[in-house]
């Protein structure tokens, strides 16, 4: 077991809300050597109004309810594919889609579908992406025990998870790191931040004697 950690201080970060032409904008603002794939985006709403979720399961489906496991229903619409939690707060959070236009999509098919049901809902709404996770690439064959004793923040247990964890708090953002060179990002809620932590990890990673050439993956 490898672990080097020192503690990090807290940071509020105000959520954003980003599109594919924030991507593309993004894309020509930022001169990064990285490729990056979208992997999965989290998006948040909040209704501001209670929902009946027995009424939900009764009317709605592809859902799933049991109150004495998980205080929220689980719904899986199928276009986009996607899994949807909604709570009787009126708050869903929407996973398991790779863009982030296919993740606004999807939250407004959701709420249309609860509205279908009866619900009673706002015709406006915020929605605000939570979490992107995304996988990049770089050639290099690593040792991840060599990095970790290296880097603060950074976390190896090789017997429990192959990759190396390693966090930074501007952005807030995890990384996994394999030996094979591919690097998950995770927590980003811009492609803008995602870019900004690759970049800060790989001159970190330059720092303590690590060749960096980011690749397609």
């Amino acid at each position: 077991m490898v672990k080097n950690k020192k503690g990090m201080k807290k940071k509020v970060v105000k959520k954003k809300s980003v599109s594919t032409k924030d991507i593309k904008k993004t894309q020509e603002k930022v001169s990064s050597p990285f490729t990056i794939k979208i992997e999965n985006v989290v998006a948040f709403a909040s209704l501001d109004t209670k929902i009946s979720l027995s009424k939900l399961v009764n009317n709605m489906e592809n859902t799933e309810y049991e109150p004495e496991q998980f205080p929220g229903l689980v719904y899986r619409p199928t276009n986009p594919r996607s899994a949807a939690l909604i709570f009787s707060s009126g708050k869903i959070v929407c996973t398991g889609t790779k863009s982030i236009d296919m993740a606004k999509e999807a939250m407004k098919n959701v709420v249309k579908r609860i509205r279908e049901a009866g619900v009673r809902v706002p015709d406006k709404y915020m929605i605000n992406v939570e979490n992107i996770v995304a996988s990049s690439k770089i050639k290099a064959d690593l040792n991840l025990e060599d990095i970790a004793f290296s880097l603060e923040n950074a976390e190896y247990e090789p017997e429990q998870f192959p990759g190396l964890v390693y966090r930074i708090s501007d952005p807030r953002v995890a990384f996994l790191l394999f030996s094979s060179g591919k690097i998950i990002c995770t927590g980003a809620q811009s492609v803008e931040d995602i870019h900004r932590a690759l970049d800060k990890f790989k001159k970190r990673l330059e720092e303590i004697g690590v060749k960096v050439k980011p690749v397609a993956d």
